[in-house]
């Protein structure tokens, strides 16, 4: 899960995240949202089958980000992408969604599904460029500020098989 080539975020490494990662993750969330998980989301997701958490570090081995990943059959959730604000368009974010929906694809889910804010257009523009469309809206599901959710699925292509 280490980075290749020389594009962006390529001093960026990727891994498994451990319970001595909680810490750095609940900063990263407090830096990224207005209504964060509390650090004990966190430990908790660490210890369950179905949940991926992934982690990104710089050259020095600092955190700076993370992406939780939910998956039970044939579908998936990503629960919270975030990055620290001074790695921000860089590579980053886009190395921890490629890297959730490989893991995805490999346990057999054909649908990824996630919640975005409108008015958060990098993220959409990340999600877009990596097939996810809109299929939903959620009324007033953030808080602080109040504002409506796109729901957005990416679909697996390739392999399946017809009904």
């Amino acid at each position: 899960m280490t980075s290749g080539g020389g594009g962006p975020g390529a001093r960026i490494s990727l891994r498994l995240a451990h319970a001595d990662d909680v810490a750095a993750m609940a900063a990263i969330e407090w830096n990224a949202f207005t209504d964060p998980w509390p650090a004990s989301a966190f430990r908790e997701l660490l210890g369950e089958p179905h949940v991926r958490v992934t982690v990104a570090e710089d050259a020095a081995g600092v955190l700076c980000g993370y992406c939780v990943l939910l998956h039970v059959v044939d579908e998936g959730e990503i629960a919270n992408v975030a990055v620290l604000p001074s790695q921000r368009r860089r590579g980053v974010g886009s190395r921890l969604l490629d890297d959730a929906l490989a893991a995805a694809a490999e346990c057999g889910v054909d649908s990824v599904y996630l919640e975005v804010r409108v008015s958060n257009d990098s993220a959409r523009s990340l999600y877009a460029s990596r097939g996810f469309l809109p299929v939903g809206r959620r009324r007033a599901y953030y808080r602080e500020p109040l504002e409506d959710a796109l729901v957005l699925r990416w679909q697996r292509v390739g392999d399946t098989e017809a009904p």
